[in-house]
């Protein structure tokens, strides 16, 4: 997956997590399935930001990007910010 291909699935995430959002604010949206999905989304999108800024880093310092993997979710959500 190249830099492109995972910045277009960054904004699919978004978009999606946006109008999520905005039918939970005007009370469209209140179920469990829901906020499931909300939950998956920001998984997601976490772990397509810790591809490629690992992806960024590696070119930086010389090595393959594409060596890069993504990391499992549950990797990637313990990480602290």
């Amino acid at each position: 997956m190249d830099d492109r291909t995972i910045l277009s699935r960054i904004s699919e995430l978004v978009d999606e997590e946006h109008r999520l959002r905005a039918q939970a604010q005007s009370a469209q949206v209140g179920t469990d399935a829901e906020a499931d999905r909300l939950r998956e989304l920001e998984e997601s999108l976490d772990q397509c930001w810790d591809l490629l800024r690992r992806r960024r880093a590696a070119r930086a310092s010389g090595e393959d990007p594409d060596a890069t993997g993504s990391r499992p979710k549950s990797e990637v959500e313990r990480y602290l910010q």
